[in-house]
């Protein structure tokens, strides 16, 4: 039995049938969180040869673009990347929203108020999703808008701040071709000639950006940028 289970095991034990099953959840969700967050503090990435790199590529589909401001998560997906290759077991998951869909979100993303009020809520699909993440790098396309609804949404639902660190596919794409003007997914894809299933569904546009990811990690080796803290040494000299 690993450490971490065998501490839950124990955690539960001591609780007691004083405590109902919804608490012991709770407890053991956070035990899980604050195990990944010691060992993300101790994993040292920048040295680890790219190809070698374990991450998990995801992406949000929101009502907007301002969480503080009251827009909220749709739906997660993620695909995990392994020596440069996308696994087979993906995450995806809609979230119970109580803010209102524009009709043009709905448009763009398929995402209807009906489909988000039959949906498990947030809190419960960041769980589910730290567990598949657990420790991994994560990787997303714009990796800001990303990373403004997870920061909040950790701290509204869990009390956290979001540890994990987060990479930008465009990281890659300024380091090989920083002669050329690539910003959004379609663009990037396009000069990738990397297809897209589904555009503006979270699971299929976590998969572009995987791809996407796999072939930038490719031209980075050919250019001779073989770790992380390479790709970020040759950016810091554009600045």
């Amino acid at each position: 039995m690993n450490p971490f289970t065998q501490f839950v095991k124990d955690l539960s034990g001591r609780l007691g049938s004083g405590f109902s099953s919804l608490d012991q959840s709770s407890a053991s969700n956070q035990a899980y969180i604050r195990n990944l967050e010691r060992e993300i503090k101790e994993k040292n990435v920048l040295d680890l040869p790219l190809a070698d790199l374990p991450v998990v590529v995801f992406d949000l589909e929101t009502t907007g673009f301002h969480p503080y401001q009251g827009d909220r998560i749709l739906s997660i997906g993620a695909v995990k990347v392994r020596g440069l290759q996308i696994e087979k077991e993906s995450f995806y998951s809609l979230v119970q929203c109580r803010a209102s869909i524009s009709d043009e979100v709905t448009r763009l993303t398929g995402i209807t108020k009906e489909m988000t009020e039959k949906a498990p809520l947030l809190e419960e699909v960041l769980h589910d999703f730290y567990r598949y993440i657990q420790s991994d790098v994560l990787v997303a396309h714009h990796a800001g808008h990303e990373r403004k609804f997870m920061n909040h949404a950790a701290w509204t639902e869990m009390k956290r701040k979001f540890r994990h660190r987060l990479l930008d596919t465009n990281f890659l794409t300024k380091v090989n071709r920083s002669n050329q003007d690539l910003n959004s997914l379609d663009e990037c894809c396009a000069a990738y000639e990397i297809p897209i299933d589904h555009r503006h569904h979270a699971l299929s546009d976590a998969k572009a950006a995987a791809a996407l990811w796999i072939q930038g990690v490719k031209e980075a080796r050919e250019n001779g940028y073989l770790t992380l803290g390479e790709v970020y040494t040759k950016l810091a000299s554009f600045k």
